[in-house]
C-alpha cells in the first residue's frame, strides 16, 4: 500500500518521495491514492486563502498564485495532457492520427491558443472568490476531480493497449479500486454539501455532466481514453467546479440565499 502511495505521488505530482522499484505490484493500489495528491493541493488553496485575509492581499494576486499552486504541485502534467488533446481535437484528422497526435512532444499552435484561454478564464473566476467557504468549496474540487479522472481509468474502455495510463490500470485491483474511488467521490460530495448545499449541488452536478460528457467525447474523438484525456477530463473538471462555485456564490449573494 505505502509503494502504491508512492507510486501515485511520484507518477503525478513533483511532491518528494522515496524512489521505489517501477513494477505492476507496486502500483496496485495507487489510483486509489490519485484523490491524495488533489487534498494536498485543496489544503495549500485553504491556507493561501487565509494568508491572503490575514496580510490582506489583493484579489489578483490571489488568483495567479491560486492558478500556480496545481502547476507547482503536479508538475503541469495535466495541463500537458489538455494541451495534447486539444491539438489532436483541432487537426480534424483520422481517429489513427489524432491518436499520433496525442504522443507528439510538441505543442501546436491551438494547444497555445486554448492553454492561454484557460489560464485566463481560471484566473478570472479565482479573482471573484471571496470567501473561505468557496475556497473550500474548490478545495473539495481537486480531490473530486481526480476520483472521477481515476474512475474512469478503471471503467472506461482504453484507446490504447500501452501507455502511462494503461501502467497503472492494468495491475489496478479492479474491486479495490473502484470501491475506494467511489468512497471518496461521495465523501468530497458530502464535504461540498456540508460546506454550502447549494454551492455543493452546483459544483457536483457540473462534474458529473462533465463526466459523462468525457466519455461521449473520449469514445468518439479517439475511440477511447489515453492518459492525456485523462489529464484534459481533470482540468476541465476543475475549471468547471471553479466557475460554478464562483457563480452559485454570486447567485446566493443576489438573492440573498
Amino acid at each position: 500500500m505505502l509503494k502504491s502511495l508512492c507510486s501515485a505521488f511520484l507518477m503525478y505530482s513533483r511532491i518528494p518521495m522515496p524512489e521505489i522499484e517501477w513494477k505492476e505490484e507496486n502500483r496496485r493500489y495507487a489510483l486509489c491514492f490519485f484523490p491524495l495528491i488533489g487534498a494536498v493541493i485543496g489544503v495549500i488553496l485553504l491556507f493561501w486563502k487565509w494568508l491572503c485575509f490575514r496580510l490582506n492581499i489583493g484579489q489578483m494576486l490571489f488568483a495567479v498564485i491560486s492558478v500556480w499552486i496545481p502547476v507547482l504541485i503536479t508538475g503541469g502534467i495535466h495541463l500537458d495532457g489538455f494541451c495534447d488533446v486539444t491539438d489532436a481535437e483541432s487537426s480534424y484528422a483520422s481517429r489513427e492520427r489524432k491518436l499520433e497526435i496525442l504522443s507528439d512532444s510538441h505543442i501546436g499552435a491551438f494547444a497555445v491558443m486554448y492553454l492561454g484561454i484557460y489560464l485566463l478564464l481560471q484566473t478570472g473566476f479565482y479573482t471573484e472568490v471571496d470567501s473561505v467557504q468557496t475556497a473550500g468549496i474548490i478545495s473539495s474540487g481537486f480531490i473530486l476531480s481526480r476520483a472521477l479522472s481515476g474512475l474512469s481509468a478503471v471503467l472506461f474502455k482504453s484507446a490504447k493497449k500501452q501507455g502511462t495510463l494503461q501502467s497503472f490500470v492494468l495491475p489496478a485491483h479492479r474491486n479495490i479500486t473502484v470501491i475506494t474511488l467511489v468512497m471518496i467521490i461521495l465523501l468530497s460530495c458530502a464535504g461540498m454539501m456540508l460546506i454550502s448545499p447549494l454551492q455543493g449541488i452546483s459544483c457536483i452536478i457540473i462534474s458529473l455532466l462533465i463526466f459523462l460528457y468525457y466519455r461521449k467525447f473520449a469514445y468518439k474523438t479517439f475511440g477511447g481514453i489515453t492518459g492525456d484525456t485523462a489529464g484534459w477530463f481533470l482540468q476541465i473538471c476543475e475549471l468547471g467546479i471553479l466557475a460554478s462555485a464562483v457563480l452559485s456564490e454570486k447567485i446566493m449573494e443576489v438573492f440573498r440565499i
